[in-house]
C-alpha cells in the first residue's frame, strides 16, 4: 500500500480524481462524478458572482424541470437504446424485477426495483444493522475523543433535524452517524437499516443542492440545507435491533424532485406511507428517490453502534485520493457498500450512555 498522502501529491490534486474503496475487493477504484465541471463551475463563479442565479438553480423548480428533462426523453429502440445506456452506467439488468424491455426512460431505469432478496443478501442476525442503500459510505463521530470525529464537516445536526425539534437534539448530540451518498446510476429504493417502531416522522423544507463533493467542501453544507425527511425508529422493543433511537434522514438533491415513501414488508407488495406507531424490519423497502443524486444520513446515540472495522479502516487509507482527503487535510475516504450489508453491530445501553430516551 501507498503509504503517501494524496493530500501532499498535487499533481493528484490537480486532476480532479475522486476515488473510493470496493468493499468487496478491498480495491481503489475511481469515480466519475456525475456533471462535476458543471457543478464546480456552479458552486464557485456563479454562486459568488450571481446569487440570484445559483438560488433560481437550486429551487424546487428548477430542479425538477432539470430533472424532467434528463430522465424523461424517450430512449431509441427499445433494447438496444436501453442496452447501451446501461452499459455506459454499469447497471446490471439482470437483477431487475421487470423486464428491461419495459424500460423506455433513463426515469423508469433509475426507478427499477431489483430482487434484492436474492442480489443483495442480509445478515439475519437480530443485533446488525445493514446499509439503507447502494451508496458511498463515510462514517463520522459527533464525539470530540473520536478517531472518526467530523463535527460541522458535512452538517450542523441541529439544523439538519430541524431546529424546533429539541428532543431529538438532545438525543443525538454526542452519537454517532453514517453518510450515505446515492450516485444517479445506482439503484434508488432505501431500505429500513434496522427494525423497530416510528415514533416520529416529518419533512423539513429547504433547497435542492448537489451532494457531489465539491458543494460539500465549498462550505455549502447541503444535508442540513436541502429538503429532507426525518424518520425517527425506536429499536429497543421487541423484536427490535436494540440499538437505541436511530434518525434515517433521506436528503434530496439537484433533479430529486421527490421521495416517495412506500414501505414494504415483502419484497415491493402493498407499499404503506411512513406512520408514528408502524413497527418497520430491518433490510425492507421504505422510499423512493426519483432520479438523480440524494443523499441518506443514519444518525445513533452515543455508545449504541460499533461500526464494522473494515468501514472504519478503509476511510482512514492513504492509497485514495478522495475529495474529502484532500479537502480536509487528513484521510476521510468512502467505500460502496450494497444495500442491506452489515454496517455495524448494536451496543446495549450502559451507564454512560444510559438509556435511549433522553
Amino acid at each position: 500500500m501507498n503509504n503517501v498522502p494524496a493530500t501532499m501529491n498535487p499533481k493528484l490534486i490537480s486532476s480532479g480524481l475522486h476515488q473510493y474503496i470496493d468493499r468487496e475487493t478491498a480495491s481503489v477504484q475511481s469515480e466519475q462524478l456525475y456533471g462535476d465541471r458543471v457543478v464546480n463551475y456552479l458552486y464557485s463563479a456563479v454562486r459568488e458572482k450571481a446569487p440570484l442565479l445559483f438560488k433560481a438553480f437550486t429551487s424546487s423548480s428548477s430542479s425538477y424541470l432539470v430533472g424532467l428533462w434528463k430522465y424523461d426523453v424517450t430512449f431509441g429502440p427499445a433494447c438496444s437504446g436501453v442496452s447501451s445506456f446501461c452499459r455506459k452506467l454499469g447497471i446490471d439488468l439482470s437483477e431487475c424485477v421487470d423486464n428491461p424491455a419495459t424500460f423506455d426512460s433513463p426515469r423508469k431505469v433509475f426507478e427499477r426495483k431489483i430482487r434484492y432478496w436474492e442480489r443483495r443478501p442480509m445478515d439475519s442476525g437480530a443485533s446488525t444493522l445493514v446499509s439503507p442503500a447502494d451508496a458511498k459510505l463515510l462514517l463520522g463521530s459527533l464525539q470530540t475523543s473520536s478517531q472518526l470525529f467530523l463535527k460541522g464537516k458535512f452538517f450542523d445536526v441541529y439544523e439538519l433535524l430541524g431546529q424546533e425539534k429539541a428532543l431529538w437534539h438532545r438525543t443525538f448530540q454526542d452519537g454517532d452517524f453514517a453518510i450515505f451518498r446515492l450516485t444517479p446510476d445506482e439503484y434508488h429504493y432505501n431500505h429500513t437499516p434496522v427494525s423497530g417502531v416510528v415514533v416520529d416522522y416529518y419533512e423539513v423544507d429547504g433547497t435542492y443542492h448537489s451532494c457531489n463533493p465539491g458543494p460539500i467542501l465549498s462550505v455549502v453544507t447541503p444535508y442540513s440545507k436541502n429538503k429532507r425527511v426525518v424518520t425517527v425508529i425506536d429499536t429497543d422493543v421487541p423484536g427490535g435491533t436494540q440499538a437505541g433511537l436511530v434518525a434515517m434522514i433521506e436528503i434530496v438533491a439537484l433533479m430529486i424532485g421527490a421521495i416517495d415513501q412506500c414501505y414494504s414488508e415483502r419484497c415491493y407488495d402493498n407499499p404503506q406511507r411512513m406512520e408514528i406507531g408502524l413497527f418497520v424490519k430491518k433490510g425492507q423497502p421504505k422510499s423512493l428517490y426519483r432520479p438523480g443524486s440524494s443523499t441518506d444520513v443514519l444518525l445513533f446515540q452515543r455508545g449504541r453502534i460499533d461500526f464494522c472495522q473494515d468501514l472504519r479502516m478503509n476511510q482512514l487509507r492513504r492509497d485514495a485520493v478522495s475529495r474529502y482527503s484532500l479537502g480536509f487535510g487528513r484521510p476521510v475516504v468512502e467505500t460502496a457498500v450494497k444495500v442491506r450489508s452489515t454496517i455495524g453491530q448494536a451496543l446495549p445501553p450502559t451507564r454512560e450512555t444510559g438509556t435511549h430516551v433522553p
